[in-house]
């Protein structure tokens, strides 16, 4: 009989354990409690999101690829279209900027309307871009995609996130959400939107939220939302949910004025 003690794996030690499907509350649990320390940490009060496509890119970079198509004979359709979008790109960067600029200098202690993005390329690298420029933090709440980096240089380092479970996710961008920013963009965009649409018609989402759909020519081509109301499966007045616009000194004169109104009085995270 071998009566030498052996050391036993504590069950919070065990990354067996902790990878297993046993576990999973345990990790959905990690993803609210961690970003929830590291906000109260830093003194984020709340956040200006910013949706948009990860694959528009910055005008630079779709000049060069529009020079390349047309002198190598390449796909001048899809360089000529990348271009268009970049506008889009710098759009993003100069609203988040601007927003940066001007909530920095709120009378206030801790950091309020903080730029927020999906952490990823494109539009959400833009709009952590612009913030950076302002020298303001900004948040990156990042996912595990197969085909996507997240974590881009200009998102403050403490304040990038990688989850892997969406609606965990989802929920951070709402809880702290007091304005959003839906620059064009596919499926994931289109989902963001809808949900927090969808939240705040049904008032789950019971503070005020503005929503702007910036590029208007997009939007009206890829959601016809009067067809909703003309066949009744909306209401009328849910066309007013949302604020569109193709004009940064008009979103950013709309949003700081909405957030001086209804949310400069009451900082905090909330639904």
């Amino acid at each position: 009989m071998n009566d030498k003690p052996h050391d036993i794996l504590k069950a919070y030690k065990s990354q067996h354990f902790l990878s297993s499907a046993d576990a999973r509350p345990l990790r959905i649990l990690a993803e609210y409690l961690e970003p929830r320390a590291r906000f109260e940490h830093y003194r984020i009060d709340d956040t200006i999101v910013f949706f948009g496509s990860a694959r528009i890119v910055a005008r630079e970079e779709a000049e060069k690829e529009l020079e390349a198509a047309k002198a190598a004979g390449g796909d001048l359709k899809r360089a000529e279209m990348r271009y268009e979008l970049s506008a889009y790109y710098e759009a993003t960067r100069e609203l988040a900027r601007r927003l940066t600029d001007w909530s920095k200098g709120l009378d206030q202690t801790d950091r309020r309307f903080v730029v927020c993005s999906g952490g990823g390329p494109g539009i959400m690298q833009a709009a952590n871009r612009g913030a950076s420029e302002a020298k303001g933090v900004n948040i990156g709440l990042g996912i595990s995609l197969p085909f996507e980096q997240s974590g881009d240089a200009s998102i403050t380092r403490e304040l990038s996130f990688a989850f892997h479970y969406f609606f965990m996710r989802k929920f951070w961008f709402a809880y702290l959400a007091k304005a959003v920013v839906v620059m064009p963009g596919g499926f994931g965009t289109l989902d963001e939107l809808f949900e927090l649409l969808t939240l705040v018609q049904t008032e789950k989402i019971k503070k005020h939220m503005p929503i702007i759909l910036f590029g208007s020519k997009y939007w009206a081509e890829v959601i016809n939302l009067e067809a909703l109301e003309r066949y009744g499966t909306i209401s009328p007045e849910d066309t007013e949910l949302f604020f569109r616009t193709d004009s940064v000194d008009e979103a950013f004169d709309y949003i700081t004025e909405q957030l001086s109104q209804y949310a400069l009085a009451s900082p905090g995270a909330t639904l």
